[in-house]
């Protein structure tokens, strides 16, 4: 098993162990390689696929800063989606940020990052998306099936999920594709990592493809940064990184002294940019205002470009019993908005007021932070919706939420550190809305999702005496953000969605293609070093980006062998 310098005497960094009768065992840490050929930065969507494929042929060491899916299974089965999501308790899989824009927002803090907490989603990217990104066709369809063969399903359609895709086609969004991972407009049944059980598959499975004797995994493992040397060189190289375990102890980590070999960034769209800059890659005046010494690279570009895909929803009380579902219909517009659904919210008083305590803890942490630029905050939605609910209330609501994401979006804002904690959140806006094509898109897909709520086939779901606005209405007293509302928005449906706007946690950017990295992933200006993850999208791909980040992972790595391969023979020839 693969160690990092330093680590042997450590039983509080975890490893994993990748065999397939056990997936985890304590570290007892004797040392097989003392460094790597590639050394991940966070086992995620993304790293997850790409640590199981460079494992092939190389040594590999994945640092997750979280924990492992497996120490609690149950935790990622369907039912307890809502609960698991919304635990933000400090050691939890879920970490609470907050916007700039008001927004709440979530990083995972697990191995198999979001494919842990996410609503289970499985859609590829469309043709002209794979086309754009200049990816070849052929590879990535074999990283898509790669990625399904172990996580992806067909799910069990049952009355809500059928009403919704009735009513999407009544609504006028045709043709029905049936069951298909494919992304084209129309009405279609995407896939989903849930299987028929409800028990959740996550990229954390993909490390059954990973050849154990050539990969470690270490959990509770941050990265404070990454090391860089320029001696006797043009351009700053990367050879290591140093890693912080549980207890507080300090590793580092270095790779084996190899022309190929590198440091790939997979941390995600927070992280992957966040780790630039405290490594001192970013923009020179920013990193020098934190104390940030030395600055390796002024890169004006990392950090900008995030963009946050809005989502705003409408909640319907249904008068018939609904099965617990998540996203599986779905509306793909000629107008660029998805139109999506979830029945059977688990909704309990505890969990809800835990979320909502934590949200007011995070802004009072963060209150001394935030700029006079930022938007006013304002917390009374949440005192006023507590004082609203009964306490002993604590059941499945019969109820569904048709929400609809906004393709894109052009709108974008930018990253930036707080501090120099590689613990806490960075400060992130993503200018919900700022541009009015994505306020026309939004407006578009309520207009459907009223439409798809008013038709025949959802009728059963909807009580007779139910109004438009009244639901409307329903949504702007839930605190779904902290931005201020306004009385106009039950009858303005722009104001609606600016007033209600949520996250569908498919952030990216902050490391984009032609701007951060070139279109091999490396870091523009430095050697050895790349990121691979939702940080480099220019956009989010499909209706929902999991599949994407994870085939990503998988295309890119055997990509990177082929490199390795072609370099190693040449020298052998030499």
């Amino acid at each position: 098993m693969a160690v990092s310098h330093n680590c042997h005497h450590d039983v509080h960094l975890q490893c994993l162990m990748l065999s397939r009768s056990s997936f985890m065992k304590d570290a007892t840490f004797a040392p097989t390689f003392a460094r790597y050929d590639y050394i991940i930065i966070g086992g995620g969507t993304s790293g997850c696929a790409l640590a199981a494929t460079l494992s092939q042929n190389a040594t590999v060491l994945v640092l997750e800063r979280g924990g492992s899916p497996y120490d609690n299974p149950t935790a990622t089965d369907i039912q307890n989606f809502a609960t698991t999501l919304s635990n933000t308790s400090p050691k939890s899989w879920s970490q609470l940020f907050v916007s700039e824009d008001g927004v709440y927002n979530t990083r995972a803090r697990v191995l198999g990052g979001g494919s842990v907490l996410n609503a289970g989603f499985y859609t590829r990217a469309g043709d002209d998306y794979v086309k754009e990104a200049e990816w070849k066709s052929d590879e990535v369809e074999a990283a898509y099936e790669w990625v399904e063969r172990k996580i992806a399903f067909e799910p069990m359609i049952m009355g809500w999920q059928m009403a919704l895709k009735d009513g999407l086609l009544e609504a006028g969004e045709f043709p029905y594709n049936g069951f298909t991972y494919n992304h084209t407009y129309g009405t279609k049944i995407g896939g989903t990592i849930f299987d028929n059980v409800g028990q959740r598959h996550t990229a954390a499975n993909l490390l059954e493809y990973a050849n154990p004797d050539r990969a470690a995994v270490y959990l509770h493992a941050t990265v404070h940064k990454i090391l860089f040397t320029t001696k006797g060189r043009p351009r700053p190289k990367a050879y290591g990184v140093i890693f912080q375990d549980s207890n507080g102890v300090l590793h580092k980590a270095e790779l084996a002294k190899n022309a190929m070999n590198e440091v790939i960034l997979s941390a995600g769209a927070i992280g992957s940019p966040q780790l630039l800059m405290l490594s001192g890659v970013g923009p020179m005046a920013h990193l020098a205002a934190h104390g940030i010494q030395p600055v390796v690279l002024d890169h004006p570009m990392v950090g900008q470009g995030m963009a946050d895909n809005p989502m705003n929803a409408i909640f319907i009380p249904s008068p018939t019993p609904v099965e617990i579902s998540l996203i599986q219909a779905v509306g793909i517009t000629k107008f660029d908005s998805y139109i999506e659904g979830a029945s059977g919210v688990i909704f309990s008083y505890s969990w809800t007021r835990n979320y909502f305590d934590g949200v007011l803890n995070y802004l009072n942490e963060m209150q001394t932070s935030r700029t006079t630029t930022s938007t006013p905050l304002s917390t009374q939605s949440i005192t006023d919706f507590f004082k609203s609910i009964d306490p002993l209330f604590n059941a499945t609501t019969q109820a569904g939420v048709v929400l609809q994401k906004v393709a894109g979006p052009v709108s974008r804002g930018h990253l930036e550190l707080r501090n120099t904690n590689p613990y806490d959140n960075p400060s992130v806006r993503f200018n919900y809305y700022q541009e009015p094509e994505d306020l026309k898109k939004c407006v578009e897909g309520i207009t459907t999702i009223i439409k798809v709520i008013n038709s025949k086939a959802f009728s059963k779901f909807k009580y007779p005496d139910a109004t438009i606005p009244g639901l409307l209405e329903l949504i702007l007293n839930v605190p779904t953000n902290l931005r201020p509302r306004h009385v106009t928005s039950v009858f303005n449906l722009k104001q609606f969605c600016i007033d209600t706007v949520m996250t569908i946690w498919h952030y990216h950017g902050g490391c984009q293609v032609g701007r951060v990295v070139d279109k091999n992933y490396k870091v523009l200006g430095i050697d050895s070093l790349r990121v691979i993850d939702g940080s480099t999208f220019l956009k989010s791909p499909g209706t929902n980006p999991q599949a994407t980040v994870m085939m990503l992972g998988r295309y890119m790595g055997q990509k990177i062998l082929r490199e390795r391969e072609a370099f190693l023979k040449k020298k052998e020839e030499a």
